[in-house]
């Protein structure tokens, strides 16, 4: 629509986020009219009109098979738009027209703002399938041709009160219509089922809808009042309601066709599983996240008691195992103190990526700089806790063997992401500066056990590709190819 709108009319920005805002909320027209709306708005010169949306009801059949949106159409060939742009109002005269042997009424409904017209919606309803109206259709019917004619005057859309339709009421979820007082004058079969699944015992038509709702629900003082206000339609608001066990939710919206409030529409539906589900995944998650947080806190504390026994071990071989040992079971507990803090199994690597580079760099003989290059990105916790375990014994690795005591140098870990979308991969160096690798060092058969681990999870856990190779102008520079896996 934004395309459209800047590309042939001469709407401001204002004017277009009025459209937005009606665009937002049409769903409820189109339902309540059983027809197709069609936005038309006027070219810059005048001469014809763009349509630059389109609705479709769910509450009846289409009478528009294609899409119209982009089409264009010269001024006078459509005399029912003319005349709703220019005079300001609701045209409904003419006959039906038909479109591939279906008969179509049409009418037009100017889009008003703030006392100008920006376009005209053109309501189109298939009588293919038209009898002789239920109680429930003439209620819709009704606050259709209400909520139009608050549309000509400029009174809808509510300013300020952008909707997600995904989210709100529908009118086929449920509909109760009061009067200017807040008594029901029809209430839906779905909504009347929702009342029940509140413990509403009788009928709801002659009942004020807001003293009943705040009967139904639980007593909270002051709330109440407000509850019985929104439930009785003074307000377009939304709440929820929950008693017996059961939750609805409510939208209101006041009808104002000439200006005074003669009544409102509240739109409902049952969202009692919904919430459940809800309540159910918000458990859930924070079962996990205390789950981590337990398994970080009790590899810390293996952690500690390796500490402890390695400063109470003589021999110097040994300490320096039990103090490898500390910093494989840290870089762990790094990715579980992460996960913890996380919704779900995913991980900002960057930011363990940078604590594993802090944590391993406290140990090297000299003083050496380490630094990370660009961005590991978003990873889950299957990938992220071999991966920083990988990252640790490479650091590792390159600050015992490659500096001595007193050298200075620096380390880099380098991250990309490369591949296609289909073939997403993550490459990964890590380059020093130091002595570089002996002669004869073959990564893929030597090393110590550190190497032993790193080619282990690289080509098991993560079926990628590990290489170690001496930099020409001094050094040594590993590489890591790992797969990410489709993106979803």
């Amino acid at each position: 629509m934004n395309d459209l709108v800047h590309q042939h009319t001469a709407l401001d920005a204002s004017d277009l986020e009025w459209l937005h805002l009606l665009v937002s909320e049409w769903q409820l027209l189109s339902d309540l009219s059983f027809a197709d709306l069609v936005l038309w708005v006027p070219t810059r010169d005048g001469t014809r009109y763009v349509s630059v949306a389109q609705m479709r009801p769910n509450t009846g059949p289409t009478s528009y098979q294609d899409d119209m949106v982009g089409h264009l159409v010269p001024r006078g060939r459509r005399p029912m738009l003319d005349a709703a742009l220019d005079e300001g109002r609701i045209v409904r005269e003419g006959d039906p027209e038909w479109r591939e042997e279906v008969p179509v009424r049409v009418e037009s409904i100017p889009v008003r703002r703030e006392g100008r017209i920006l376009g005209v919606i053109a309501r189109n309803t298939n009588l293919l399938t038209v009898r002789t109206p239920s109680r429930l259709e003439l209620s819709y019917l009704q606050s259709a041709s209400d909520l139009a004619q608050m549309i000509a005057a400029g009174a809808f859309p509510f300013q300020g009160q952008q909707v997600d339709m995904d989210a709100s009421p529908r009118v086929g979820d449920g509909l109760i219509r009061l009067d200017a007082d807040g008594v029901v004058q029809y209430a839906s079969p779905n909504a009347l089922s929702a009342y029940h699944r509140l413990g509403l015992a009788a009928d709801l038509v002659g009942h004020h809808l807001g003293q009943a709702t705040a009967e139904l629900a639980p007593s909270r003082g002051p709330v109440d009042e407000a509850l019985v206000k929104l439930a009785s339609g003074w307000a377009p608001r939304e709440t929820e309601v929950e008693g017996n066990g059961g939750v609805i939710q409510l939208r209101a919206i006041p009808l104002k066709p000439k200006g005074a409030r003669i009544g409102s529409l509240v739109l409902l539906r049952d969202v009692t599983e919904l919430r459940r589900r809800e309540r159910e995944l918000i458990t859930k998650d924070a079962t996990i996240r205390e789950i981590h947080h337990r398994v970080k806190n009790n590899l810390q504390t293996v952690a500690a008691l390796l500490r402890l026994q390695a400063r109470r071990i003589g021999s110097e071989e040994g300490r320096a195992a039990l103090e490898e040992a500390v910093r494989r079971v840290g870089s762990i507990a790094i990715v579980h103190e992460t996960l913890s803090q996380n919704l779900d199994e995913r991980v900002e690597f960057d930011e363990i990526a940078d604590r594993v580079l802090t944590m391993v760099a406290e140990i090297s003989p000299g003083t050496v700089a380490g630094r990370r290059i660009g961005h590991f990105g978003i990873l889950d916790a299957e990938v992220a806790t071999p991966l920083s375990m990988v990252l640790t014994e490479i650091l590792q690795n390159a600050l015992e063997h490659g500096f001595g005591p007193g050298d200075r140098g620096t380390v880099e870990v380098s991250a990309s992401r490369v591949g296609s979308r289909a073939d997403p991969r993550l490459l990964i160096a890590v380059r020093d500066d130091g002595v570089g690798l002996p002669e004869g060092f073959d990564p893929h058969r030597s090393g110590n056990l550190g190497l032993q681990i790193v080619r282990t999870l690289v080509e098991g856990e993560l079926s990628g590709t590990f290489d170690m190779v001496r930099v020409a102008e001094g050094g040594t520079r590993v590489v890591l190819d790992i797969p990410m896996g489709p993106e979803k």
